[in-house]
């Protein structure tokens, strides 16, 4: 995998924000895959200014939610289909036409993620996803020890998972639904191109067993080293625990610039 190291998170912003513009340039009505959380809202600020600006063109984009509580309305502000829709589809021009997800309220939430595993492969699969990744080196909420071939499915969350999500709920884990359905890793992998971004000294470990540890379940994350085309970006926070820092700088800095990320 790639590892792009970036002085802040506006500058992470600004790269996948520019990676998507030039996808979106290439093919009009890429499916782009969506992460939550406060991560990678650089990146939907940084493309919305491109919107905004005229520099690139939105209209035909297509937009895939990676995971999603179970049993949490979809008009509840922390659904992470209200999320999107007010950080991703609002801020870029684009209805709920023009977004995919699966239903955490189905009677049969099992169908349910099959239903949307199916639903993404019609539409051609995901041509760039953004993934965020846990303190645990989960990334969606394929929680440690999760199937790396695993499809989209409910999962339980971990204690800590429910913790750091707290802070969306007004603090108060009880609040945090136990339940949500992910892609699973398998599903993930299919797209076309993974990018992962990661901010903060907290992330360093996580960061650091997903590049450069083996793959294994217990960081889910690793998985992307199977990957043909898989990005990390990280401040410098986020890569302090990397050994191949420096030579990451190195190859970054030389490459050519028409190939991006």
């Amino acid at each position: 995998m790639e590892v792009v190291i970036v002085p802040d998170a506006e500058a992470a912003g600004e790269l996948i924000a520019e990676a998507m513009a030039r996808l979106l340039r290439r093919k009009p009505d890429a499916l782009l895959g969506v992460a939550t959380g406060s991560t990678p809202l650089p990146v939907y600020q940084s493309l919305t200014a491109k919107v905004r600006s005229g520099a690139v063109d939105v209209s035909r984009a297509r937009i895939a939610q990676l995971d999603e509580y179970v049993g949490l309305p979809a008009e509840h502000p922390e659904s992470y289909r209200s999320v999107l829709r007010r950080e991703v589809l609002e801020p870029l021009g684009l209805g709920m036409d023009a977004f995919m997800g699966p239903d955490g309220t189905a009677e049969d939430v099992p169908g349910a993620c099959a239903a949307y595993d199916r639903a993404l492969a019609e539409a051609g699969g995901v041509d760039l996803q953004v993934l965020g990744i846990g303190t645990d080196g989960h990334i969606g909420f394929n929680e440690p020890c999760s199937s790396l071939a695993s499809r989209t499915r409910i999962k339980t969350l971990t204690e800590q998972t429910r913790i750091d999500n707290a802070r969306f709920f007004d603090g108060d884990i009880d609040q945090v639904p136990h339940h949500v359905v992910t892609q699973g890793i398998g599903t993930i992998l299919e797209a076309r191109h993974l990018v992962l971004l990661a901010t903060g000294e907290g992330k360093a470990d996580a960061v650091a067993a997903t590049v450069e540890g083996p793959v294994a379940a217990v960081c889910p994350a690793s998985a992307l080293q199977l990957h043909p085309h898989a990005t990390v970006v990280v401040d410098e926070g986020a890569a302090s625990k990397l050994k191949l820092a420096d030579y990451f700088r190195h190859t970054y800095r030389n490459k050519p610039d028409w190939q991006g990320i």
